[in-house]
């Protein structure tokens, strides 16, 4: 069965060398676009992943738009090649709204296949997907006034992939918070935020209701010292494998029902840590539009 895997924009060599890693045959690359025999693997690096693709030979624009339409209403181009012809196909298929989103919106529920041309004569196609985004890039109408980072989106971005989010009633755990981007969404949601770092957050981050900070280390917190807590949130910058002997160590205290964390990689990516990240039972590992030279995990119970 064949599936393609589509890059995040700069982060080819990241994907080639998990799809290698995880004894993914790469038939062929066409642009960021990976073309695998294997339809099983979820590789993290990937922004979108089709599933079941195929090639369909095409005689004409229209023949490529009819025969796309046979299969399903829904349609994302990908064309790093064959650019006009494809857009002429692109303009023949139903429109997408892709409108930014109003966080906390849920994500589209409509079926969104991709399809690309691989020849002016053969494209492939895939009706399922991996990401209800078109090729995984999904774009929120920015608040520019409250949050004092623009790390905000990758946490909006994060909670509405997951379609689960902390609300009134939750007891969140930031660490790592200054200047308080991730505190200020989940404050925002009417969480309850005890936010950790020895830098003091944003004055009106700090004066959110149901915000509390210390000035502690995150990496020297006690867990007893915090009690049971729904969510822990890090966007912590620190080399992976110190994040994943904090996540295990939170994890072994058993207070924690709920994971997000983003690990962020300094020089070489280390995706020995990305794996035994994702090898975490019942986790999830991805990497947002949002992320640069990083990767986000999830652990939801």
């Amino acid at each position: 069965m064949t599936s393609a895997h589509l890059a995040a924009e700069g982060f080819e060599a990241q994907l080639r060398e998990e799809l290698r890693r995880l004894g993914v045959a790469v038939r062929a690359e066409h642009g960021r676009l990976f073309v695998c025999e294997d339809a099983a693997a979820m590789p993290a690096w990937a922004a979108n992943s089709w599933l079941d693709a195929e090639e369909i030979a095409i005689a004409s624009i229209g023949d490529a738009a009819s025969k796309l339409r046979a299969i399903q209403r829904n349609w994302a181009m990908y064309a790093p090649v064959h650019v006009r012809r494809a857009a002429l196909i692109q303009e023949r298929l139903p429109h997408v709204s892709a409108k930014p989103l109003v966080f906390p919106a849920e994500a589209p529920t409509a079926p969104l296949g991709s399809w690309t041309l691989l020849a002016p004569d053969r494209l492939l196609c895939a009706a399922r997907c991996a990401s209800p985004f078109p090729n995984g890039e999904v774009a929120f109408v920015e608040d520019r006034e409250g949050p004092p980072s623009r790390a905000y989106l990758k946490l909006w971005e994060a909670l509405t992939r997951l379609g689960v989010r902390p609300g009134p009633g939750a007891r969140c755990l930031d660490l790592g918070a200054t200047p308080g981007g991730w505190t200020w969404v989940l404050a925002s949601l009417g969480a309850a935020v005890l936010a950790i770092d020895k830098a003091p957050l944003d004055p009106k981050v700090a004066a959110m209701p149901g915000v509390d900070w210390r000035g502690e280390s995150a990496f020297a917190l006690d867990p007893a010292s915090v009690g049971p807590v729904d969510w822990l949130f890090s966007d912590i910058i620190c080399y992976p494998a110190r994040l994943l002997a904090l996540v295990r160590r939170w994890m072994e205290q058993g207070r924690v029902r709920n994971f997000v964390c983003t690990i962020k990689f300094q020089g070489e990516t280390d995706h020995d840590t990305a794996a035994a990240f994702a090898a975490i039972a019942g986790s999830r590992l991805f990497h947002l539009h949002h992320n640069k030279h990083e990767l986000t995990w999830a652990l939801l119970r």
